[in-house]
């Protein structure tokens, strides 16, 4: 497949992945509808912003996992890539691809927020620790975190896309798995796993956003290093 097919896929999906997630917890989670002046609570918190990220890699998986992977993350990458599962030649145009898609999905995902009367950008669904944690996590806490739950997601796209594992499940398998992890992560982080998820949305916040966003370049690209090496030497895979 052409190099700039693959890309266009991954701007496509990851745009999809932080407008969709993103556009979830900002226009969703919370939400208060008004009727006769009685508040209806019909925000899907947590639990719907949760499945809403797993939901969004699920249909990219099956639409353009034939096309370029369906990687979305730089982490990912990293991972299918120490893993020898991913050429290193397209590493870094898979990387700018995917903050390209994240920033676009947060533009848009802009747009149509403040289309709100006195809309206010607030967190945006940054990624953040310390004080800009949902749950006020350090910042020690929220890089373990990452890189735990980094680990264990990047293990179950190596497991479900190995060629001994069932044929016609991986998108579902990695879907809930990243479901699983927001539900772990949201009060900790607003969870992460995915640096160009985060970037896309420190863009439109800056400030501490932008401050804080280089934890959720490091620790997921650590977690997504360790278990592209130990997978391999766990599973026994031939390389």
């Amino acid at each position: 497949m052409n190099i700039a097919k693959k890309c266009i896929a991954e701007v496509l999906g990851t745009f999809w992945l932080t407008f969709g997630g993103c556009g979830s917890a900002v226009l969703a989670a919370k939400f208060l509808a008004t009727e006769d002046t009685t508040p209806l609570n019909m925000g899907i918190a947590h639990l719907g912003v949760a499945f809403a990220f797993g939901l969004t890699v699920l249909t990219m998986a099956y639409s353009i996992g034939h096309i370029s992977g369906c990687h979305l993350n730089p982490a990912v990458s990293l991972g299918l890539l120490i893993a020898k599962r991913f050429p290193a030649a397209e590493f870094v145009p898979y990387v700018i691809s995917q903050v390209i898609g994240a920033s676009l999905g947060a533009g848009i995902l802009l747009l149509i927020a403040g289309g709100k009367p006195n809309f206010e950008v607030g967190g945006f669904a940054c990624n953040g620790y310390g004080e800009h944690s949902p749950g006020t996590y350090s910042m020690m806490a929220c890089f373990v975190a990452e890189v735990v739950l980094t680990f264990f997601f990047l293990f179950i796209i190596l497991g479900a896309t190995d060629k001994r594992a069932p044929a016609g499940f991986a998108p579902i398998a990695i879907g809930l798995g990243l479901t699983l992890i927001h539900l772990i992560g949201i009060p900790v982080t607003n969870l992460s796993v995915n640096p160009a998820r985060s970037t896309g949305p420190a863009f439109i916040v800056q400030g501490w956003a932008l401050e804080q966003v280089w934890l959720f370049w490091a620790a997921p690209l650590l977690g997504a290093a360790i278990a592209g090496l130990s997978y391999p030497l766990i599973s026994q895979e031939d390389r």
